[in-house]
């Protein structure tokens, strides 16, 4: 923990500084203010729009109140203009919200939600060594806590808002989700996507493979795409990723699942050596910059994986193998990348497309008139892209 940065807050007129953690990698707040019980929710708003950050020195359930209240204060629509000229000005931004593009809708969405995280993050809570609250009516976090950050030898200061997400992924873990395609459950660990969405591991558990004997499963994540192969009777499925709690969490998945002796999981960019009959890749769907690890899953900047899957995959197909891009159009439906991009990046590659398998979303966003992404939601579809070598 020495090698973590330090946040420095005064209290009772003495200088006091502690380890920060951020897994977000976030750097530790400048301006820092203790608060407590008598914190109005109003103030401790005000202060975190400004940028200081509150460390909490009352009841624990009282600060996820705060929280909360917060939160509510992030989502709160403007009151009503008061005067002719606050009228026009309002009706004047609402009608060129609803005249926004897709992109531009999107942006404003992701700003939005960046900004939202960047307020919430600003209720801090102290830590003892070994992961312990010292705060009235205090939850046991310490297993939660030691499966993100690891030992904690000395205290340190982390936001309310990421220990939640850590007690939320805590949960996750222990109880897993259920798949359907496997009639078994994955454990997602903290920071690697959650296979909520099934939709692409339906299309991978019902399109006719092209051989059994070995598969490549490129950035395997919770390994949940090399169990389905394996439970179809693939003889030997090579798994890769390069993030470290990806591989520690596939690993414990296939082993839980009982593919260790077919899945093998190995740290690759990309590919294995070798070639194989089938390689499969679930890309990030969304070129755009992540904010956080765990949307590194979803959000591929200027599409580097999915470009280096593409042209990558000739190198590694056997003869009359096929590669099985799993893809949203979501992006297309954004503005943010076109279907003639996408072909245009098979073809360079010396590919071509075999077969599409395509399925509509079963996620409750889709239906969700209020999301400000409902339209392009509502039009995605989810393909598995059946490739093979020109």
């Amino acid at each position: 923990m020495s090698d973590l940065p330090r946040i420095l807050w005064t209290e009772n007129g003495v200088e006091h500084s502690a380890a920060w953690r951020s897994e977000a990698g976030l750097p530790p707040p400048r301006r820092v203010v203790v608060a407590d019980d008598t914190t109005s929710a109003d103030s401790a708003y005000r202060l975190a729009c400004e940028g200081t950050a509150l460390l909490w020195r009352g009841d624990f359930q009282n600060a996820r109140q705060l929280l909360n209240a917060l939160a509510r204060r992030t989502e709160r629509k403007p009151k009503k203009a008061s005067r002719p000229g606050k009228a026009r000005d309002k009706a004047r931004d609402k009608s060129q919200a609803a005249s926004a593009s897709p992109t531009e809708a999107f942006h404003l969405h992701r700003l939005a939600q960046s900004q939202r995280a960047r307020t919430l993050g600003m209720l801090l809570l102290p830590f003892e060594a070994g992961h312990q609250i010292p705060l009235r009516r205090a939850p046991d976090v310490h297993e939660a806590c030691e499966q993100v950050y690891g030992p904690a030898s000395e205290p340190y200061v982390a936001s309310l808002r990421e220990l939640l997400g850590m007690i939320g992924a805590f949960e996750w873990r222990r109880k897993g989700v259920e798949i359907p395609a496997l009639e078994d459950r994955i454990h997602p660990w903290y920071g690697v996507f959650s296979p909520v969405r099934g939709e692409y591991i339906d299309l991978v558990a019902a399109e006719p493979l092209p051989a059994k004997t070995l598969a490549f499963d490129i950035g395997t994540g919770t390994g949940v795409l090399a169990a389905v192969l394996a439970r179809r009777g693939v003889q030997r499925v090579v798994a890769t990723d390069q993030d470290p709690r990806a591989l520690a969490c596939a690993r414990e998945n296939i082993g839980q699942l009982g593919y260790a002796a077919q899945v093998e999981v190995i740290e690759a960019d990309l590919f294995p050596a070798g070639r194989a009959p089938l390689v499969v890749c679930n890309p990030p769907w969304v070129p755009a910059r992540p904010s956080s690890p765990v949307e590194r899953a979803v959000y591929d900047p200027d599409s580097a994986m999915l470009r280096g899957f593409l042209q990558g995959l000739p190198d590694h197909l056997e003869p009359g193998g096929e590669g099985w891009l799993l893809l949203s159009d979501l992006a297309e439906h954004l503005g943010l990348r076109q279907r003639d991009e996408l072909t245009g990046w098979i073809e360079a590659a010396g590919l071509k497309v075999l077969g599409r398998s395509d399925i509509r979303p079963r996620h409750p966003r889709a239906a969700d008139a209020a999301d400000p992404l409902h339209a392009a939601r509502s039009a995605e579809v989810t393909s598995l892209w059946r490739l093979g070598v020109r």
